[in-house]
């Protein structure tokens, strides 16, 4: 059995209102030199998969079918047994 780590987050130039708002609101809370958040999804999937390899290319398809919205979203993965 294997654990898969998936990170996603909104690529690079796509606006993130939700993140926007958390940097302001940090800064009325009086954090400080915030200059900028960027908001995302982490998921953990346990998967009945003996090969990381195999895992990996799994969760891979299932971020590109679903899990991640590739027009404006990347993702990273991470497997351990």
């Amino acid at each position: 059995m294997v654990k898969a780590r998936i990170h996603i987050t909104l690529k690079t130039g796509v606006l993130d209102p939700q993140g926007k708002a958390i940097a302001n609101t940090l800064g009325n809370l009086g954090f400080q030199g915030v200059e900028g958040v960027r908001q995302g999804k982490y998921l953990e999937i346990d998967l009945a998969e003996t090969d990381p390899d195999k895992a990996r290319a799994d969760v891979g398809a299932m971020c590109e079918g679903l899990l991640a919205n590739l027009v404006i979203e990347d993702y990273a993965v991470e497997v351990s047994e």
